[in-house]
C-alpha cells in the first residue's frame, strides 16, 4: 500500500505555464495532487481560482506578495500596504503562506540593508500573527538568475529569520537557488530545519526536472523525511519534458 511521506505542492506558473488555469488544475487533480501554488496574485482572475479549486477539492499553498524592497527603508509603506493585499487575497483563497523576496542591493552598507528587511518583517509581524498567515523569505541565486538580488546566502536568510523571531516568518529553502549559491544542501536543511516553512526542488543546471542535473534529490527527499519535515516540497521548474512524467517522479519519491 503506498502511504504518503512527505507533501508536493505544483507551480503552476512554472512546471505548467501558458496552461489555461482550469487545464492546470485539472491536471494535477488528475494524478493525485491536492495542492499548487503559483507566482503573483494580481494579474489573476481569483473568483476564477477559488471556484475551480473547490470544485476539484484542491489547495493553495503559498503565492507572492506585491513586489516591493524589504532593503528600502522609503518603501516600508508601499511593503506593508502590498502585504496587507495579499493577505486579504490569500485569506479569500484560503491559503496560509506567502512568499517575499527581499529586493536588489540598493548600493548601501549592507548591514544597513540588513537590518532594514529586519525592521520592516518585525514590523509585519502583528499582520501576519493576526492573519494566521506565514511569510516565507527567499534567497535566490545572484549567479545565474537573479544578478543585484540581495539575500542569497542561507546562513544570512537563517540569521534574519531568527533575529526577526516570530513564528509567522519563515524560510522558503529553494534547492535549486542555494545548490548554486553554496552547495551543502543536505546539513543545511537538517542542522535549520526549524526556520525553514516551505522548500522549493528544481533540477540544476537548467532549472528542469528533479531528474535532470547534479542534485540527486531522492536522497534530499530522504534527508527531509528521516528528519520529521512536515511542510511541502513544491515543485517550482521549467520542464523539457511533458509535464506529467517530471511530476509523477517526484511523486514516486514523495511515496513508500
Amino acid at each position: 500500500m503506498e502511504v504518503w511521506v512527505l507533501n508536493l505542492s505544483v507551480c503552476i506558473d512554472a512546471v505548467l505555464r501558458g496552461r489555461p488555469l482550469h487545464e492546470s488544475l485539472e491536471t494535477i487533480h488528475s494524478i493525485g495532487i491536492d495542492t499548487f501554488e503559483f507566482w503573483t496574485w494580481w494579474d489573476k482572475d481569483l473568483n476564477a481560482i477559488k471556484a475551480k479549486k473547490e470544485e476539484l477539492g484542491l489547495k493553495v499553498y503559498a503565492f507572492c506578495t506585491k513586489f516591493v524592497s524589504l532593503v528600502d527603508p522609503s518603501a516600508r509603506n508601499a511593503y506593508i500596504e502590498g502585504l496587507m493585499e495579499s493577505i486579504e487575497a490569500a485569506q479569500f483563497l484560503v491559503c496560509s503562506s506567502l512568499i517575499t523576496q527581499t529586493g536588489n542591493d540598493n548600493g548601501f552598507p549592507r548591514e544597513v540593508q540588513r537590518k532594514c528587511i529586519v525592521d520592516g518583517l518585525k514590523a509585519c509581524t502583528p499582520l501576519l500573527e493576526k492573519a494566521g498567515i506565514t511569510l516565507l523569505v527567499e534567497p535566490l541565486n545572484v549567479h545565474v538568475d537573479h544578478p543585484g538580488y540581495f539575500l542569497s546566502k542561507s546562513s544570512e536568510a537563517f540569521s534574519i529569520i531568527e533575529e526577526v523571531g516570530s513564528p509567522n516568518v519563515k524560510l522558503l529553502f529553494d534547492i535549486y537557488h542555494q545548490q548554486i549559491t553554496e552547495g551543502n544542501l543536505i546539513p543545511t536543511l537538517t542542522e535549520n530545519l526549524n526556520s525553514i516553512g516551505h522548500v522549493h526542488a528544481a533540477g540544476h543546471p537548467g532549472r528542469n526536472e528533479l531528474y535532470s542535473g547534479e542534485i540527486y534529490y531522492p536522497a534530499i527527499f530522504q534527508t527531509l523525511e528521516d528528519a520529521g519535515y512536515n511542510g511541502y516540497i513544491g515543485l517550482e521548474y521549467f520542464p523539457k519534458d511533458e509535464p506529467l512524467k517530471g511530476i509523477k517522479y517526484a511523486l514516486d519519491r514523495c511515496s513508500l
